[in-house]
């Protein structure tokens, strides 16, 4: 089954989405046999990726079509339950792989509801009207504000541990005690009660803000998000802040067995050989550099529909290529028409729009970080790896650039190399990359007497260190057939590994210790017999059978 990425309001089965002057209600209303795939049921607004990919379809529209918003609320439709987090029986049927995914992408959507309210200033209110457990409470913990409904049944919980034998897998226990900043002994008690807590302890503990008699809860969310929404006006400049959104359209895309196509981004899929091409097109050379022409051009506008396009297609990879291990990306077009892009965005990145596109850009690139399979660019006559597509080559494991003098190749930089695209760690992806030398960044970034950007031929980016190898015209096609052989002969699972260590050096925040330490311990537990053998208890969950531990500790 390939699963589609794209949605929209209008196709939503599990969310109503609502917009009333500044604040945006977001509300769960799970339909249990609307599923992705056969064999379980979404009772107690439970979810599986279907549920999430229209979550975090509603969070990107609210950014890019609703700009007056400055409150969400999320909360649900369904008496006395807001949500029991991914369902069980989803996750007890699928496979390794796709539990891995799973469990990431919604990560993913958590961190952009917390990108949302930290760059954009929007604040985003949990209005608990049920039970919350499991992700239920982790899509909570990630708001800004929770409020849990007083009506003396309704608790907040993380009972994975102490049911399942698995770890909440949305980030919850390092949100608990890096966001919410709960005390570790009572974030121990909590993460092993299966039952949670409930009102009074709840509030007490700092497992939420505030609770509401359930008479005053709709008054007394509505007056919330009311405050939070003013407050969030506040550090809004009048003149960035345009009511007027524009539309996402969906993508076009035309594939065949090989091939997937899009307007600016293609792939090329080489199956038995275990790699992929993807190549992303420059932008023509007559976009607007006014950001209210830019506004009337809309999703059409370069760095927005390629980056959209790029996205969808890494999400691709991720789910619907699981034997694609290697991706060799490619540009192609007028670097000059690149850079004038970033030009632009640099020169007016207050404005809400541009704003808005600088962002979702760096979300975009942060999910390649975070994409499990390896990354080699590969340099050419034609290439345009300059400003934001720069990142691409930054974000690679390795890159390769063709030496050769009777070519014009260049890769360059822009102003917004200097910290527009931070990676998952703050850092930028040069700052990253240099470590030892950080007066190497500021050399390499330092463009304001060069117009802006700066550019490199083939033995200007080696002496920089921007490259790995600069191969001449003679060596570059045997030396990069080897070098996608010995990659693709390697094993995935040490690769994965591997990499995930390597791509993130320097400091650990929030997010590096959700991706790096929780999920890749949730990932090892997944695979372990305490959880998903015979007598597993992920496995005998919701059976007359007991789990059965194996109370080795390893």
């Amino acid at each position: 089954m390939t699963i589609n990425f794209q949605t929209s309001p209008d196709q939503y089965k599990h969310w109503k989405l609502s917009i009333e002057g500044k604040v945006a209600k977001l509300s769960m209303d799970v339909q249990e046999d609307v599923t992705l795939a056969v064999g379980y049921k979404l009772k107690l607004n439970s979810y599986d990726l279907g549920v999430d990919l229209e979550l975090a379809d509603a969070i990107q529209r609210i950014r890019f079509e609703h700009p007056q918003v400055r409150a969400v609320i999320i909360t649900s439709l369904k008496p006395r339950i807001f949500c029991a987090g991914a369902n069980i029986y989803m996750l007890g049927t699928s496979s390794h792989v796709f539990k891995v995914n799973f469990c990431k992408f919604t990560n993913e959507t958590r961190c952009a509801i917390e990108d949302d309210s930290r760059h954009s200033g929007r604040r985003y209110i949990a209005a608990l009207n049920g039970t919350a457990s499991g992700g239920g409470y982790e899509l909570a913990i990630a708001c800004d504000e929770i409020y849990l409904v007083d009506d003396g049944n309704s608790a907040v919980s993380l009972p994975e541990v102490p049911l399942l034998g698995v770890l909440p897998g949305t980030g919850g226990l390092t949100r608990l005690v890096d966001k919410r900043r709960v005390r570790r002994d009572r974030a121990d008690v909590f993460s092993t009660l299966a039952e949670g807590l409930k009102g009074k302890r709840a509030k007490e503990w700092g497992l939420i803000d505030d609770t509401f008699p359930t008479s005053k809860f709709q008054e007394a969310i509505a007056g919330v998000a009311q405050a939070a929404g003013l407050r969030a006006g506040e550090g809004v400049q009048a003149g960035s802040l345009h009511y007027s959104g524009i539309e996402l359209q969906p993508l076009v895309v035309e594939s065949t067995d090989s091939t997937r196509d899009y307007k600016y981004v293609s792939l090329r899929f080489h199956r038995e050989k275990r790699y992929a091409d993807l190549t992303a097109h420059a932008p023509e050379n007559d976009l607007p550099t006014d950001p209210d022409e830019i506004q009337k051009l809309g999703d059409r506008y370069w760095p927005l529909r390629a980056f959209r396009e790029l996205d969808d297609a890494l999400l691709h990879l991720r789910v619907n290529e699981p034997e694609i291990g290697l991706v060799c990306v490619r540009t192609e077009g007028d670097i000059d028409n690149v850079l004038s892009v970033d030009k632009t965005l640099a020169a007016n990145r207050d404005h809400w729009l541009i704003r808005e596109i600088i962002l979702h850009m760096a979300r975009v690139l942060r999910r390649l970080d975070l994409t499990a399979k390896s990354f080699f660019t590969m340099v050419e006559p034609g290439s345009c790896f300059a400003g934001n597509l720069l990142e691409l080559l930054l974000a690679s494991d390795r890159s390769y650039m063709l030496n050769n003098p009777d070519e014009a190749i260049d890769i360059a930089v822009s102003e917004l190399n200097g910290g527009a695209f931070p990676m998952s760690n703050g850092l930028t992806r040069l700052q990253s990359r240099f470590l030892a030398e950080p007066e190497k960044v500021e050399q390499i970034v330092k463009v304001d007497a060069q117009g802006g950007s700066r550019q490199f031929d083939t033995e200007a980016a080696e002496a920089a260190g921007l490259i790995t190898f600069a191969p001449d015209d003679l060596d570059w096609e045997d030396e990069i057939r080897l070098a996608i052989e010995e990659r693709t002969s390697l094993s995935p699972d040490a690769l994965t590994g591997m990499e995930a260590s390597l791509r993130f050096a320097g400091p650990e925040t929030m997010d590096t210790k959700i991706y790096g330490r929780l999920t890749a311990w949730q990932n090892w537990i997944f695979q372990r017999p305490n959880a998903v053998g015979e007598h597993g208890a992920l496995t005998n969950y919701g059976k007359p059978t007991q789990a059965q531990f194996d109370f080795k500790r390893t």
